[in-house]
């Protein structure tokens, strides 16, 4: 005669033994027409799934995240229903959820085309409209592995192959068809409704590894109505015309080459931009009373043992033995060199808070389908600080650098902030009790900040727990870009101390800290947020001054050079062409203003803006020019 314990406290008793779906009943009818899953004691279970002892249970609709999510797993099942129905032996692999939708591995030698994702669309909702049932089958694990051998599906039997013995081998069937699945799913397809798009086909190696085969990946989509598909697919039509690669082209800010995969080649206008988020950052630091380091790219492997980067992290890292048979390490990260400087002179608790900052290069080594851009990169600038501070000082500093954070977001246009905390992974260094201290003193400045945040288990950094920063854009896509970390283990593994009050060597406290987390991440951000139109004061070319004809060429040069000394940036554009295409070829690279020269101009010592994306013009004296957007210009030093 279970208890259940519903989220309101309220507790329903039964009989006997019950399925979900009867606890969804028995609270309303309504209720359980919606609900598509639950959780019992945490642990999300089908509908028909029985309870026969006491315990807590939540119903999810599609309004919740986990409802949602179980629609695209099926979704993701159906896809692949359909594909076999179409193209019979077609081996199926894996197929999660991930982010917005789903995607299915298939092992075929024949490409998918455009053609034969509107097939496969069809034949989804055939599937929907046949409305089967599902049922879930828990076989011996033998018995899995002979089955989809004799199926042909060698990959699924190789993936149950690798599930260890005594595990449970959980198998769901949709009508006759059926696949490996841990769950949960829908009680039938029916249940998942019509709201799917496939977006695209991709390659993807066989459990990602390179050496293996390659698969074909359909992603897709879907939702619990009609217009939230609309509005996602509107969201990814915008996204795509702002991405950053495309708009970087045409902006000439920046490009890649194969014969240095994942790292930026820097062009003019870029890397304007680039120093332009440094100078800012650097003056904001300043104010916060942060002092500028560098240390060297290169440190010696010792180092990196010492750290627990070696051990930790060594796959990712690129490494150098010298002629003398010694192994360095580019750095991955920067904090075991600020570590080495802090070592430098004996401290006191009086110079504590210490806090160092630094704009260190660091290169680590991401497989090459994942590099995307500026987005995902092998060589990147992170603008890392290191905290060095005492216990009672942590929720303090890290309330301190939170309000920085946000500061700054809001200069840059981010002004919906949420964090994200996260305690210890799996894979870590130190012991519980000190993690213990850790993830108590981080949580409790999380709980200070008194904004919104989410927990992640076990997603905190090798050294320490961490608070995550994600920012939301303009079309609504969540970043997560910086970062905070409360590290017990490092200082003491590298030696660091101070001494205290009591003339006692002790051990401080290291807060990690990145703002933006990487410059070229953040920067193709900006990019994408902005669809390339940047607030005035940072765009890397600010102003462009175009002579109608030569007979104006000395005005436009004089006229750029006074615009240079109150610190806006300018050129002269001299080319041999006319004014219309200067004006599109400069529109296209989202010059915020363009200033036309002419007869007129020189006589009233002016000139005539066009701004960005409109077609308006506007005569200004030159001098009451210089003054309103050098104004305009100084919002990086408010």
């Amino acid at each position: 005669m279970p208890i259940i314990t519903l989220p309101d406290g309220n507790n329903l008793d039964f009989p006997k033994k019950v399925t979900g779906l009867e606890v969804a009943e028995k609270i309303s009818k309504s209720l359980a027409k919606q609900a598509m899953v639950i959780s019992v004691d945490g642990k999300l279970k089908d509908l028909d799934f029985v309870i026969e002892k006491d315990c807590s249970v939540k119903i999810f609709t599609s309004k919740n995240a986990e409802g949602l999510e179980t629609i695209r797993h099926d979704t993701a099942h159906i896809l692949a229903m359909a594909v076999q129905e179409l193209f019979p032996g077609t081996q199926v692999t894996i197929g999660p959820v991930i982010e917005n939708g789903f995607y299915y591995d298939f092992a075929r030698k024949e490409p998918f085309t455009e053609e034969d994702l509107k097939k496969i669309e069809e034949k989804m909702r055939e599937i929907v409209d046949r409305d089967e049932k599902t049922k879930r089958e828990v076989w011996s694990r033998d018995k899995a592995i002979t089955h989809f051998k004799k199926k042909g599906e060698l990959y699924k039997a190789e993936l149950i192959e690798s599930i260890p013995k005594g595990e449970e081998v959980s198998i769901y069937f949709h009508g006759d068809w059926h696949d490996l699945c841990r769950g949960p799913h829908l009680s039938s397809t029916g249940k998942v409704g019509k709201f799917f798009k496939l977006t695209k086909v991709s390659g993807a190696y066989w459990r990602g590894d390179s050496n293996n085969e390659m698969l074909q990946r359909i992603y897709g989509t879907s939702w619990a109505s009609q217009k939230d598909l609309d509005v996602y697919l509107e969201r990814i039509e915008e996204a795509e015309k702002r991405d950053h690669r495309k708009l970087g082209k045409e902006m000439d800010l920046f490009h890649f080459r194969e014969e240095s995969p994942g790292s930026v080649f820097w062009h003019e206008k870029g890397w304007a931009l680039f120093q332009k988020l440094i100078n800012y950052m650097r003056m904001k630091q300043d104010i916060a009373g942060y002092k500028e380091i560098n240390t060297p790219e290169v440190l010696d492997r010792s180092l990196w043992e010492k750290s627990g980067h070696w051990e930790k992290f060594g796959a990712n890292m690129y490494t150098s033995t010298t002629p003398d048979e010694k192994i360095f390490a580019i750095k991955p990260m920067n904090c075991p060199g600020c570590v080495e400087v802090f070592n430098q002179g004996l401290k006191s608790y009086k110079d504590l808070p210490l806090k160092m900052s630094e704009f260190g290069k660091v290169h680590r080594y991401e497989p090459s389908g994942a590099l995307h851009g500026l987005l995902r990169v092998r060589a990147f600038t992170q603008d890392d600080a290191h905290i060095f501070c005492t216990e009672d000082q942590i929720t303090e500093e890290c309330l301190t650098v939170t309000n920085l954070i946000l500061e700054i977001y809001k200069d840059l246009g981010f002004e919906n902030v949420i964090l994200k905390y996260s305690d210890r992974p799996e894979l870590r260094v130190g012991d519980d009790n000190v993690w213990d201290k850790a993830e108590a003193a981080l949580l409790k400045a999380v709980k200070a900040t008194k904004l919104e945040y989410s927990i992640n288990k076990g997603e905190g950094a090798f050294y320490g727990p961490k608070i995550e920063f994600v920012l939301r854009d303009a079309i609504g896509r969540d970043w997560q870009c910086g970062t905070l970390q409360v590290d017990f283990n490092l200082p003491g593994r590298l030696g660091a101390s101070y001494v205290d009050k009591d003339g006692t060597k002790k051990v401080p406290v290291m807060l990690h800290r990145a703002l933006f987390g990487s410059l070229e991440r953040f920067i193709g951000i900006l990019i994408e947020n902005y669809a390339g139109k940047f607030p005035f004061w940072i765009s890397p070319l600010q102003t462009v001054v175009i002579p109608i004809s030569e007979d104006f060429n000395d005005y436009a040069i004089k006229v750029s050079d006074q615009i240079k000394q109150v610190g806006i940036s300018s050129v002269v554009d001299l080319k041999n062409q006319n004014l219309n295409y200067k004006i599109r070829d400069h529109s296209l690279a989202k010059i915020p203003l363009l200033l036309i020269c002419g007869k007129k101009e020189v006589d009233s010592n002016s000139v005539t803006i066009r701004r960005l994306d409109s077609n308006k013009q506007e005569n200004m004296e030159l001098k009451k020019f210089l003054k309103t957007f050098s104004a305009l210009n100084k919002a990086s030093s408010k």
